[in-house]
């Protein structure tokens, strides 16, 4: 596995192409209106399927995102998702969160 530093000196796991596809795919999904396509995203890094790497930061940071659009099932798998997460894994997990929603408000104005 291959990790790429981060901010704060934690890794970032880095994703096969065809997990590269799949992100790709789930996003331009929620661009169309998807908001199940996020909570999509974090069942695929919760349990390494499609082919992505198991991220247990990432399933968290799109089960937060998901959950914060109203996705009700994503609220109940965030909650799992931490119970196998320290505090610091949950906290880089809220701010990259936190980032991709900013930066999604920032295309839009």
């Amino acid at each position: 596995m291959e990790l790429k530093a981060i901010e704060g000196g934690n890794g970032r796991i880095e994703q096969s192409d065809e997990a590269m596809v799949t992100i790709a795919e789930y996003l331009n999904n929620y661009e169309n209106g998807s908001i199940d396509a996020l909570y999509d995203l974090g069942v695929a890094f919760s349990t390494g399927s499609h082919g992505c790497t198991t991220d247990m930061i990432e399933a968290h940071k799109w089960f937060n995102i998901a959950a914060s659009k109203g996705h009700e099932e994503a609220a109940w798998c965030r909650a799992d998702v931490s119970d196998e997460m320290t505090a610091r894994e949950i906290a880089e997990a809220q701010r990259r969160a936190r980032q991709w929603l900013m930066d999604g408000q920032r295309k839009v104005a």
